[in-house]
């Protein structure tokens, strides 16, 4: 057996850069791969330090092409390893070569820290209109990581693709295709690594959904007399129908005319795909 070489294997490698042993997810384990130009056997550990901490095989019969081995993170009685470097060693018997491979993998078992930096605007409309449309969560990790925002009782709606250390999250009030209904939200930050160690949630503020409104939500009226009705709503304009007439006002008090004909009618009041109402009792 020769020394260990650190140069390049001559062999193609594969190797995952960093895991988490103790993490629920696709990254619990590193990945080691190469491709054998010949069958023959094959011995590969994990050292750290210089020092052997986990034997992958041990003067293995390999065939030529791919071969693949799994790092556990764990020594040979099931404790996990501490976090760090570790680098893979191979050990081809036929050219009584024993490589380090230049592939170093990180160990890492710590969740990163994110901090929230505030909620705006208070309330959002996402009912088609450029006002309001979304709320932003301004954020902080203590290291590179994908940050989540999750809406509590529907999961995560946002996830970043890259892993700035501060930057803002953005909800738009939807979920998936479906629009939030108009109620009171509570938004949650929560963070992943490379290594898929996820941090627990934290609370970053709260967001009211809200479309249009229109109070009261009944009225009483003489045949052919005039009332007002108050639409809230953050666009500028609503468009309403009501006994068989349509058009626009400017969004605010809302005044309209009354039938000359007894009976119950019904007020509508639209911003974008949204629509509030109001009983109109005619007698």
């Amino acid at each position: 057996m020769t020394g260990i070489q650190t140069c390049a294997l001559p062999i193609y490698t594969a190797v995952d850069k960093t895991f988490s042993p103790t993490c629920r997810c696709a990254t619990n384990v590193a990945h080691i791969a190469f491709h054998l130009r010949k069958t023959q056997r094959v011995s590969i550990w994990i050292e750290r330090r210089g020092q052997r901490v986990a034997t992958l095989a041990e003067n293995r019969r390999f065939r030529a092409g791919r071969v693949s081995v799994v790092f556990r993170g764990r020594t040979a009685d099931g404790l996990t390893l501490p976090d760090g470097t570790y680098d893979p060693v191979v050990h081809l018997a036929a050219a009584h070569d024993t490589i380090r491979l230049p592939n170093p993998i990180v160990l890492d078992t710590t969740a990163p820290e994110i901090t929230p930096l505030g909620v705006a605007p208070a309330t959002i409309s996402p009912d088609g209109d450029v006002v309001n449309p979304a709320v932003y969560v301004g954020y902080r990790l203590n290291g590179a990581a994908h940050a989540i925002l999750i809406v509590a009782g529907h999961g995560a709606v946002e996830y970043t693709r890259f892993q700035p250390v501060r930057g803002r999250l953005v909800w738009y009030g939807r979920f998936g295709q479906r629009a939030a209904r108009a109620g009171l939200y509570r938004l949650l930050v929560s963070a992943e690594d490379a290594a898929g160690n996820h941090t627990k949630p934290v609370t970053a503020g709260e967001v009211r959904v809200a479309y249009v409104s229109v109070s009261p939500s009944s009225v009483s009226v003489a045949p052919g007399g005039s009332f007002s009705v108050s639409a809230k709503t953050d666009a500028k304009s609503v468009a309403w129908l009501f006994a068989g007439v349509q058009g626009h006002f400017p969004a605010g008090q809302l005044t309209f005319t009354a039938p000359t004909t007894p009976g119950t009618y019904t007020l509508y009041v639209k911003v974008g795909t949204h629509a509030a109402r109001t009983v109109v009792n005619v007698r």
